[in-house]
């Protein structure tokens, strides 16, 4: 099958790779309809983590093709979206709503990668969800967001506590800030406050709920949403990025009692003791436990209540993959889908 690999940092290339095939009889091989390029898979490409031969890709949808003897939950022909963390979604961590923690937990990114014709998914009963019947080809997209980058921004909104009455403040304009904006909406939040300086960015956030837009940055952004909260700053705050400038940000702008709900991947972030001790806020986040929102999400989407597949500006056949991580990484795309 063809699939890519990360060679070195910045070089991409679609390799043939052996087709998968089932090991565990809770494995499932599914031939995938669509897969797409993260924001996190940019680390690696930009040499901030380790990339030698690496096998890309983590957000997945398509048709299971065959299954273990002891997969009970989805079948031969289900088109089925998975989470980017395998779980078996029984163990004590699944079952509190952590499964990305699960105690059989496996990275689908750099093992399994799913930017690739076919993908081997253990533990598929714990990872897959079927659709209600075969999508329509223009319902695939939205419910590729969900495998990741719609359930990463929800789980920061719900870490973050956003709903009726709140202010939500989000912290990066990219796919994954893009749809905390648009799961803040959902939850119902009273203003929702998006910080970004690019205009095809900010008209996306205004269509998924942005009712305000903040160009600045660092403390002079900080400055702008307490200006905004009559200078409390807001109640829920969701930190997307992964950097430094980017969680200080997010902290400084919640109000004392406040939430941040952090998803940005951490590079080299430090919180300082003393800062956090008086700033009274509650901060919770970390790798989403996409599984808990899969069923929730995969509705939305199948009843078109939400369109989270706006979030794909460029879509590239998967032997284009190099160019679509020459767009991400320019900023030339927000999101790359790769058809398969």
């Amino acid at each position: 099958m063809r699939g890519v690999v990360l060679e070195a940092a910045g070089t991409v290339t679609v390799a043939e790779r052996e087709n998968p095939t089932i090991v565990e009889p809770t494995d499932a091989i599914v031939r995938l309809a669509a897969t797409c390029i993260c924001g996190s898979d940019l680390w690696p490409y930009r040499g901030l983590e380790p990339a030698d031969h690496l096998p890309m890709g983590h957000e997945y949808v398509g048709v299971v093709e065959e299954v273990g003897d002891a997969v009970r939950n989805v079948k031969v022909g289900d088109f089925v979206v998975g989470s980017f963390v395998i779980s078996d979604n029984t163990c004590e961590i699944c079952r509190a709503g952590y499964q990305s923690k699960c105690v059989h937990a496996q990275f689908v990114h750099g093992t399994i990668g799913t930017q690739a014709e076919l993908a081997r998914i253990p533990l598929a009963d714990g990872t897959l969800v079927a659709t209600p019947g075969t999508p329509d080809p223009d319902l695939i997209p939205s419910l590729l967001a969900v495998s990741d980058v719609l359930g990463t921004g929800w789980f920061a909104a719900v870490a973050a506590e956003a709903g009726p009455g709140k202010t939500v403040a989000v912290v990066g304009d990219g796919a994954v800030g893009l749809m905390g904006v648009l799961a803040a909406k959902e939850l119902g939040a009273e203003r929702i406050i998006a910080m970004s300086r690019h205009a095809d960015r900010q008209a996306l956030a205004r269509q998924f709920g942005a009712t305000d837009i903040v160009e600045e940055r660092g403390d002079d952004g900080v400055a702008r949403i307490k200006e905004l909260t009559g200078g409390l700053g807001a109640h829920s705050v969701i930190e997307a990025v992964g950097t430094q400038e980017a969680m200080t940000q997010a902290m400084r702008a919640t109000r004392p009692g406040g939430h941040v709900g952090f998803v940005g991947v951490s590079h080299d972030v430090t919180i300082p003791g003393e800062e956090l001790f008086f700033s009274e806020i509650h901060l919770h986040g970390g790798p989403a436990p996409v599984r808990r929102f899969l069923p929730e999400l995969i509705q939305l989407v199948w009843d078109r209540k939400i369109d989270p597949g706006q979030v794909f500006d460029l879509t590239l056949p998967l032997d284009q993959a190099a160019e679509g991580y020459r767009a991400m990484d320019e900023r030339r795309a927000t999101k790359v889908l790769l058809t398969v």
